[in-house]
This record gives structure tokens, C-alpha cells and sequence, in this order.
């Protein structure tokens, strides 16, 4: 007999809308969408109506859904040892700690496990201040880094606003953005130069002394899928190296295959202070964040106390999944597959969309992390809907929406942006499937268009 209830689809939705809190939203004006099930690229709800996941969730579930392999390892891990204080030493986390250290760049040996991303940036940003006794942190405009306190404070983006005033401490600065250039670069290395000079001319205002830390998405995530031009990683290594202050690399949403790379970062040959994980280092299939740590930065640490600690971090639950989540990365090979599949399909197909649809201004990314920028005006970029839209002016990407929902797609869209960002183990044939339903789709944005 099974203490789990059997719901139907209208009484989990009566008991969302008496009972759950939901995050990101005015309560009176949602309809969460009762989900049955799900596996591999698609969910279904209670209707059967089954959806292609172009989002994969919050761009965490990395490896689908409902991975034999690894619901098994989760179900063995519980049958023989379900939890455990962090101060214990335990297998799964030992191994799971190992197995991330030896795919990290450099001398990132040390894992310090967190429940999550925004955890793992809190914790990165306290080991910054530690180290070198400063307080003051750089970190993007076009960024988010997470919804607790400090993480939300180095957030750039308009989540922040409601938190603010914050953590006293983060200067804000214009990251790398060709399409939007903040220093009216037309070129790949004019943008990676004057953004590498207002940076440096940033820290000289500021004062090098009291910087701790420069934060930074190797990819930006969720503001843009924004990649950096090459040179611009190691040159905010060579600013930070000149001025010993610690180098964080945010690798929430783009690590673990999703940029076809263990770690994004690794792609332009960059090795970070501190490296903050999550999402796909088990898809979510427990909840599990860390910060991989560099030696010079654990020594600090070697007979002084970590100020720092969670109840659950390092679950074995947790850490069991992610040590089955990277032997099937590497049994299946889903990193070199999501690196192909962006190379070989996702972009090109994307390329072919942009060409016919003058709603989209430009389309950016990499192996199974893309976004194509909307547009109102192709000639003068002006976004879709205005920064920030709410209400009636965020009308034309609700339609987007909308229309992708109803030809069974499930978009991630975000202000004017739609991203492609499936999971990375998609076949050429549902990639195909599901940007054939985009192209279809954007004729809706396209109607806006002046």
C-alpha cells in the first residue's frame, strides 16, 4: 500500500490555487498547468496532452526525463542510506566531490556542496571576501545569480528591484553584447576590448584595495544566451590576476554539457578562482548546487573555519545522482552530442528561421544554448516589447507563447527573447520537430512587426 495519493488532474490544480505559494508571480493571476508525467524531451499533462521541452524546465534538466540509470542509482542511494549530516565523511559525496574536481580547469580540487545555485553564488561571493578581506564585488548588468539575499543584490537584472536596497558592496558593470553594445563596438574584438577597458577602468574608480571579487556567467543565461567574444574570459583573468582579486565564474545554467563542455568556461582555456554549479550536475532530479574551489582559495581555509554551512549540503540523495548523472554524460556521450547537435542542426535550422522571419534580429548560442533576439524594427533593433514589459506590452511574447503551447511546445521566454534550450540529450529529429513548431510560431511575432 502506497502512502502517496492518486490526484486528479482538478484536484491537484483546487489544492495549487488554496495551498502553494508560487514564486515570481501575482497569486490571483496564474493557472499552473497540472503536469501527469513524463520522460525523455516531452511532459504530458492529465488531458494526454503531451508537450516537446524547448525549456528544459529552467534550463536544468540536462539529461531528460526520467533516465532509468538515474532514477535507479536514486532509488538504490535511498534504499541504503537516505540522509546524513555534512559533517560525516560519506561515499557518494567523496566520489561525487572527485568526480566534479577532476573535470574542473586548473587546480579547482575542492568541492563546497550547496542545495543549489543561488547558495552556491552566496557562498562563492562569502569565500571571496574571506580570502582577500575586501567587500566590494563586480558583477553584469545583463546577469542573474539567484533569489536569496546576496545572490539577488549581485543579480543585474529588474529581479533585483523589489530586494533593493541590498547587500551594500556590488558595482555594477556592461558586459560584452555586440547586438546591444553598451560601447558602440561594431565588431566581435571592438566589443571585447572596450568592455575589457570599461572593466579595468571600473576597478581603477573603485579602487582595486577593496575589491574582493568579479562575478561573471561565462554564458549569460537567462538575460540573452549572451557569449562572450573570445579573448574577453582571459581578459577578465588578466584584470584580476593583476589585482588579486577572485575570478567567479556562474556555471548554474551553463555547465554540465549544456554549452557542450563540462563547464563552459573551459571552451575559451580559462581557469576561474571559483566555479558555482548546479542544475545539470543531476537535472534537478534532487536539489544540489556546490562551488568548486581552487587551492589557493581552500587554503585560506586550512586552519581558519569556514564561516558557512547548510543542514542538507551534500545530500547523499543529492550527490548519488550527480555521480550517476556524469558516468552517463560520459557512457553516452551528451556533452560531444549537445556540442553536435548545436553545430549541426540547432544552429543552422535557427540560421534558415532568422533568414524568413523579420521579427528575429539575431540568434546566438551554442550546442543545446541558444536565444534569438525579437524585434519590432529590424532596422533600429527596437525589442518586441519594451525592457521589462508587463500587462498589454508584454502582449506579442505571450502570443509567442501561446502558439508554440498550442502546437505542443513549451517554450522558455523571457522579456524579448525566446531561447532554445532543450534538453541536451534531444535526437536531430525532435530539435528538428520542435524548431519546424518555432518557425511556424514566430509568423504570430512577426504580425508586430512595423
Amino acid at each position: 500500500m502506497s502512502d502517496l495519493p492518486q490526484l486528479s488532474a482538478e484536484r491537484v490544480h483546487e489544492l495549487d490555487r488554496a495551498h502553494v505559494f508560487h514564486s515570481w508571480s501575482a497569486q490571483a493571476q496564474i493557472d499552473p498547468l497540472p503536469i501527469a508525467s513524463a520522460s525523455g524531451v516531452r511532459f504530458t499533462d492529465y488531458d494526454g496532452r503531451e508537450f516537446l521541452d524547448f525549456s528544459s524546465q529552467l534550463v536544468n534538466v540536462n539529461i531528460g526525463y526520467q533516465h532509468p540509470r538515474l532514477v535507479a542509482a536514486i532509488q538504490e542511494q535511498v534504499a541504503r542510506m537516505a540522509t546524513l549530516a555534512p559533517g560525516f565523511a560519506y561515499d557518494m559525496r567523496s566520489e561525487a566531490a572527485r568526480m566534479i574536481a577532476e573535470r574542473a580547469p586548473g587546480d579547482l580540487d575542492h568541492v563546497f556542496f550547496t542545495n543549489g545555485g543561488a547558495e552556491a553564488n552566496e557562498n562563492a561571493l562569502r569565500m571571496a571576501r574571506v580570502h582577500t578581506g575586501r567587500h566590494k564585488v563586480l558583477a553584469a548588468y545583463r546577469s542573474y545569480h539567484g533569489a536569496t539575499a546576496g545572490a539577488i543584490a549581485l543579480t543585474g537584472d529588474p529581479r533585483r528591484w523589489a530586494s533593493e536596497p541590498g547587500m551594500p558592496g556590488v558595482v555594477r558593470y556592461w558586459g560584452p553584447h555586440l547586438y546591444r553594445s553598451a560601447f558602440h563596438a561594431s565588431t566581435p574584438q571592438e566589443e571585447c576590448e572596450r568592455a575589457l577597458q570599461h572593466l579595468r577602468d571600473l576597478v581603477a574608480v573603485e579602487g582595486p584595495s577593496t575589491i574582493a571579487a568579479i562575478i561573471l556567467e561565462s554564458v549569460v543565461g537567462t538575460n540573452g544566451v549572451l557569449v562572450p567574444p573570445d579573448g574577453y574570459l582571459a581578459g577578465v583573468r588578466e584584470i584580476c590576476d593583476e589585482h588579486g582579486i577572485v575570478m567567479i565564474a556562474d556555471e548554474v545554467m551553463s555547465g554540465f554539457a549544456r554549452c557542450g563542455e563540462w563547464f563552459a568556461i573551459q571552451r575559451w582555456g580559462v581557469t576561474p578562482d571559483l566555479i558555482t554549479f548546479a542544475k545539470g550536475v543531476n537535472s534537478g532530479y534532487v536539489p544540489l548546487g556546490g562551488v568548486v574551489v581552487s587551492q589557493r582559495i581552500r587554503d585560506t581555509f586550512a586552519d581558519r573555519p569556514y564561516p558557512g554551512g547548510l543542514t542538507y549540503q551534500g545530500h547523499p540523495l543529492a550527490c548519488a545522482s550527480a555521480v550517476a548523472s556524469m558516468r552517463i554524460f560520459e557512457d553516452e556521450g551528451v556533452i560531444e552530442h549537445s556540442r553536435r547537435v548545436g553545430e549541426e542542426v540547432i544552429g543552422p535550422e535557427l540560421a534558415r528561421i532568422a533568414e524568413r522571419h523579420p521579427s528575429v534580429g539575431e540568434i546566438r548560442g551554442m550546442a543545446t544554448f541558444w536565444a534569438l533576439e525579437l524585434v519590432r524594427d529590424p532596422s533600429t533593433r527596437e525589442p518586441l516589447v519594451p525592457y521589462n514589459a508587463t500587462g498589454d506590452a508584454a502582449k506579442p511574447m505571450a502570443a509567442l507563447a501561446a502558439a508554440c503551447k498550442e502546437r505542443g511546445l513549451w517554450p522558455f521566454v523571457h522579456m524579448n527573447r525566446t531561447h532554445v534550450v532543450p534538453p541536451c540529450v534531444i535526437s536531430d529529429e525532435d530539435a528538428r520537430t520542435g524548431l519546424a513548431i518555432l518557425d511556424e510560431a514566430l509568423e504570430v511575432a512577426d504580425s508586430f512587426v512595423v
